[in-house]
This record gives structure tokens, sequence and C-alpha cells, in this order.
């Protein structure tokens, strides 16, 4: 009796054990779920959804195995259509995952019997179910409740269709006006659009093709037999489609030339030419916002993790979310209506959650489902507490009720800190609320600079109401005072050209550098032949320019320098010092072997004088650029523009003086003295090496002589 109760304990001892672990492993998740930054960093975030279960055919009842399904959605009920596309057949479930019967012979309008071949696309509506039987190039309607055969749409009928275009429907969508878009993976003129009859009324939403300009240079030489020989640039094909309660379309393709994509991702490109992810108005213009850090098309960090995103299904959600599926990687990406990215998780693997490879999405209810082809299962995803905030949120938004709004967020960043859509959601709020001041805080701890900028207008619009007369009066105080300025260093220039005094004053020859910019052919004459101007007042004239950029490194404002970056004097002086430093030296040493008149003095002087533009515009421009709004930036850009202009233009000009040098024989010197520079960087970075190596060796000689004795 002994010997069996030890035998009990032992095998609940260890019934406990394997229970404990698989709750340990159960806890962890297969997949870490993040969003992204302005920055394109990958912020880790609480899971929105958790993978409740994995399901096979037979914990669904179904008679068969799935095989090859291609698609799958949901009705109003909840209840399930999955196309099972080498069955078949379509298989339906209750909102209980509970099987419920095939569509797959059916008598059609002859009397006949028939059959589905190779359905790759479902849809449903109140009354009816919609496939595609890809296989006999048509869409079948059935009864929702009876399931019995409606009607078959046929091929559609037009001019505008191509003669070797083979119809191939592949995915489907009715709108709530019983218009029929339909995807043929066939068809590249765009989405195919049929009016409740099944009439063709034509396409939408032709993706843009666009055509170098040494291809059309190359075409224009080709004869036409060779036109009609070479490869001929065609609209790519979409491969998936879903459609809103309002009627809008998403689509979704993967024949974008993934350079397209990937420069409009890092160019952060709002008008979605390239993207693989379109929404489109019933007349086929896209009207996708893309108003978040980045523009929706799944994987931000593409580069080192397999190029961009391969989008196969798209899929709304509650409160206008939708969701895509990539199926390179695995993952889902869900976004507000406005294209902020609010989560993205998945993996592949073999926990709970992980994904073979996707190939459907949908949503039911607060369940998320996946259908998984590689592993010919269907991924529930239950939404979590974290996920219920989020759409409160922005269920709060869609209603109008900030204040609710700025709770909600206010939750999720107690959650996830790391989420700048939250601070986003809040400045919005807030900004409706006309508390634009505080807005604007909330928009810069996300570095939103478009939302920030709104935001400022409307508090600079109301500090303007206040103090706009002395503001006017002090820029028209401004710019009489530089007239006057300008005309007296005018009259002083002019007195000491007629004086005669060779020894000029030091305030004189800084003075004369206004000369110099405005009169640059006798500036720079005068300034090397009758000594106007000196090695001191260049100096001060480098320390300005280093003093002015370094006031720009500091004091830029928030839309210019979102992040806040600042610079040191001393990096200042390095990014000025050298590169004029060595204009200089290269500059002398070619115009001493091609009969240049200037000194290296002369050449230093000029070089120096040619800074002032810099320091006139540079400092305003950093002034500036904390008044101004994101769409304004330009203006501070052409301030800094027409300095740099200016100056490089006085550096031409005061070398072609100084060395008495015709215009193309110093446009020559000039390149030349480019050139120079970089083998002068080359030399010494190449005697640095050498030194290095010499030292490195005369050490290691030291050491070994030392340990030997």
């Amino acid at each position: 009796m002994k010997k069996f109760t030890s035998v009990i304990l032992l095998i609940l001892s260890l019934t406990m054990i394997v229970s404990a672990m698989t709750v340990g492993v159960g806890a962890s998740s297969a997949y870490q779920t993040y969003t992204y930054s302005i920055n394109g960093f990958a912020l880790y975030s609480p899971d929105a959804y958790a993978a409740e279960q994995a399901l096979i055919y037979t914990d669904m009842g179904l008679p068969m195995d799935l095989k090859n399904p291609k698609d799958m959605i949901t009705d109003k009920e909840g209840n399930i259509y999955i196309a099972d596309t080498d069955n078949n057949q379509i298989a339906i479930l209750n909102r209980y995952f509970e099987f419920q019967g095939y569509i797959t012979t059916f008598f059609n309008g002859a009397g006949n019997n028939d059959k589905l071949v190779a359905p790759q696309g479902v849809f449903v509506t109140d009354d009816s179910i919609w496939v595609c039987d890809t296989g006999n190039n048509r869409l079948v309607e059935f009864d929702k409740k009876t399931r019995d055969f409606k009607q078959i749409i046929d091929p559609p009928e037009s001019q505008l269709l191509s003669d070797n275009a083979a119809y191939k429907p592949v995915a489907m969508a009715i709108d709530p006006y019983g218009r029929i878009y339909v995807v043929s993976s066939s068809t590249n003129q765009g989405i195919i659009v049929m009016n409740s009859e099944g009439a063709f009324v034509g396409f939408i939403g032709a993706q843009a093709v666009t055509i170098s300009a040494w291809e059309i240079l190359w075409r224009s030489f080709q004869t036409d037999a060779q036109r009609k020989a070479s490869a001929q640039k065609t609209s790519v094909i979409y491969n998936n489609i879903a459609i809103s309660e309002e009627g809008f379309i998403y689509v979704t393709t993967s024949g974008i030339e993934e350079k397209s994509v990937a420069n409009d991702i890092t160019n952060k490109v709002r008008d979605g030419k390239f993207m693989p992810v379109k929404l489109l108005n019933p007349s086929g213009d896209e009207i996708m916002r893309r108003n978040g850090f980045w523009p929706p098309a799944g994987e931000i960090n593409f580069k080192n993790s397999g190029g961009v995103s391969t989008l196969v299904d798209v899929a709304t959600g509650p409160e206008k979310t939708w969701s895509v599926v990539d199926t390179k990687r695995e993952k889902i990406y869900t976004y507000d209506f406005n294209g902020n990215l609010l989560f993205a998780f998945g993996d592949t693997g073999t926990m709970l959650g992980s994904i073979s490879n996707v190939c459907a999405i949908a949503y039911q209810g607060t369940k998320m489902l996946i259908l998984d082809s590689g592993s010919k299962s269907l991924i529930i995803y239950n939404r979590t507490e974290y996920g219920d905030m989020l759409i409160q949120a922005i269920a709060a938004e869609n209603s109008l009720d900030y204040d609710y709004a700025i709770q909600c967020w206010e939750k999720v960043l107690q959650r996830n800190s790391n989420f700048d859509a939250a601070y986003v959601g809040i400045g919005n709020a807030l900004y409706r609320s006309a508390d634009y001041e505080e807005a604007l805080e909330y928009y810069e701890k996300a570095y939103d600079t478009q939302n920030w900028s709104e935001s400022y207008k409307m508090v600079r619009k109301e500090w303007m109401s206040v103090w706009l007369l002395p503001i006017v009066a002090l820029i028209i105080v401004l710019i009489v005072l530089i007239v006057k300025f300008l005309g007296w260093a005018a009259k002083v220039n002019k007195r000491v050209a007629t004086d005669g005094r060779e020894r000029k004053r030091f305030w004189e020859e800084l003075i004369y550098g206004f000369y110099v910019i405005f009169h640059p052919f006798d500036g720079f004459y005068d300034l090397k032949h009758e000594k106007r101007g000196s090695v001191r007042a260049s100096l001060v004239f480098i320390a300005l320019t280093i003093l002015s950029f370094f006031y720009q490194g500091i004091g830029q404002g928030y839309v210019v320098n979102p992040t806040g970056a600042t610079s040191t004097l001393w990096s200042q002086a390095i990014s000025i010092l050298v590169p004029l430093f060595l204009f200089v030296l290269a500059n002398w040493c070619l115009t001493t072997l091609f009969e240049g008149e200037g000194s290296f003095k002369d050449i230093f002087i000029a070089s120096s004088y040619s800074l002032l533009p810099l320091i006139l515009f540079i400092a305003p421009a950093t002034l500036a650029s904390n008044w101004v709004s994101l769409s304004e930036v330009q203006l501070v850009d052409l301030l800094i523009g027409i300095a740099f202009v200016w100056t490089i233009m006085l550096l031409f000009f005061g070398t072609m003086i100084t060395h008495d040098y015709p215009l193309f024989k110093n446009l020559i010197i000039i390149l030349s003295t480019v050139v120079a520079m970089a083998f002068i960087v080359f030399l010494v970075l190449l005697f640095g090496m050498l030194l290095s190596k010499l030292i490195s060796l005369a050490t290691n000689i030291v050491t070994e002589i030392q340990y030997r004795a």
C-alpha cells in the first residue's frame, strides 16, 4: 500500500511539474509587438493581440484538411468563409469556428450540374456569398442562408479589355451600392468595376508607370519594329482587395519595383504613387491619408531584413483601422485611418501565434483571424487590454470627444511610454480643443513637426494679433538702419579711397568688406593692390563666420531641428578652418605653377573677405527659423542658399582678380583647386597611417628589446 501511494504521489508531482513548464512556455509570446519612431527605430510595445489558439481542420470539424487556402472573410454575424482553393470549395464556419458546410457543386442557371474550380476569393454581403471561381474565369453568387445558386457573372466584355489578357478573378468586393470590384491576376489595367448586374463599367486605380529619361531618349532612335519587339512598360497587377463600411477600397500589390517602394518609404513620400497598399474612392482616386511618421507600407527597417514587405492581403478593422499582412516576414501591420502605425507583430516558429505562410486576414469582433496556408491552420488572436485602450482612444477621436480621447491616450502612455502616436493623439485632441500651446508640448515629445507647425501657426496668430504693430514698426526701423549703415559704409569707403593714407585703420578695413561683396571686381583689385584689407581683418571675418555657424548649431528653431541636436564651438571652428586652409594652400600651390600673381597672403585675405555673406545671412536665418512654420522653412533655406552662392561667387571672382586670370582659365584653376584639396587630404591621411605604423613598429622594437634584456 505504501509503495502504491508513493507511485501515485510521484505521478502527481510529475504532472504538476509538466503543467508548470507548460504554463511557463505559454506565457512567453511567439512574437514581439512594436511600432516605429519618427527616426525609424523600432519601439517595443505591449501586445495588442495575443494568440488564443491555432485550429487545424479536425479542431474545426472539417471533413478534410485545407489544401492551399487563398482567402478568408467574415460576415456581420461572425461566420467565417474560407476559399479552400485546391479542394475546389468554400468552407463555412460559424462564429464558434465550427464547420457548417461546403459550397462546391451546384445546379447552374441552365439546370446543369456545375462545380467550383480552384476558387481563390470569397466575399459576403448581407444576402449573398460571392465566389471568385478562378479556374472557371467567372464570379458565382450563392444565397447566404440556403447556399443555393443565384447567378453566374461571366468574363466582362469591352473594347477597353486587352485582347491577349485572360480574365482570372482572384479577389473581389462589393460596395454598399452594389458595385462589384474585381481583382484579376492577369489584368494590369487596374481594378475591374461592374454594376450590380455584372455589366462592365470600367477600370479604376491603375498603377502609374514611369519611364526614365534614358529610355525615352533610346526609344526615339528605335524603329517601329524595334519598339514593338522591346519590352513594354506595363502597370502592375493588384493581388487583393477589401472594402470599408463607407465604400472606400483598399488594394494591395506586390508587383511594384522594390527600388521605387524603398525610395518612397525612405523619403517619406505621401502621394502613394509607389506604395504597395492604396485606398481608392469609387472613382478610383487615391485618397489614403499618410499622416503618420512613415507611409503605410509594412516594414520600415527593410534594408537589413530582406527588402520591402510583400503585402498579400488587407482587412478593415474597428474604428476605421486596417491591417495588412507581409508574407515575406509573416507579420501583421495595423494602422489607423490617418496612416499612423498602431502596432506590428508576427514571426515564424513553432510556438502558439507563430505563422508559417500567411495568406489571409480578417476581423471577427475583438478577434483577429489569420489564415496560415503553411500550417493549414486558422490562428485566432484576442485583442488585449492594451489593444482595447488603443481602440477606445481612436473611437473617442472619431466621435470628437477630445477630453475622453486625452484620457484614453494617457492610459495608453501609462502602458507604453514609447508609443509616440499617443503623444500625437493627445496633441491632436488639445489642438481641436484650441489649447494650442499645450498641444505643442506633446507634438515635441513625438518629434512631430507637421502637426507642431499647424499648432504653432495658431499660437503665432494669437501672438501677432497683439504685437503686430510693434513688429511692423521694428521691421521698418531695422530696414532704415540697414540702409543708413550701408550708405554710411559707402561714404567711408569712398573717403578712405581718396584720402591717400597708406595705413588704414582697423575698423576701415572691416568696413571695406561691404564694398567687396557689392563690387567684387574693383573690391578685390583694391584689396590686393591698394592694401585696403589686412590679415587682422581677415581673422575677424573668419572668427565671425565660426560664431555664426556655432549660433546656427545651437539656436535653430524646433521645426528645423526637432531633436534638439547641438554642436560645439570647436567642431564649428574645425569645419570652417580646415576647408578654408585647404583651399588657400591648394590654390597657392597651383597658381604658383600656372603664372598666378597672388601671394599666399593675398589668397588668404581674398578668401576671408569672401565669407562676409555667410556672416550676414546665417545668423538672421537661424533667428528666423524660430518663427517659421514647416511650410515656411523654405524661406530660411533660401536665405542660407543665397549666402553660400554669394560666397562661392566671391571666391571665384576673388581668385580671378587676385591672380589676373581670364574667366575660362580661372574656372579650370578653381576646379583643379578642389581636386588638389582632395589630394592633400589623401596625403595627410597616408602620412598619418605611415606615421602610426612607424610608431607601432618602434614601440614593438622597444618592447622586444626590454623583453630580451
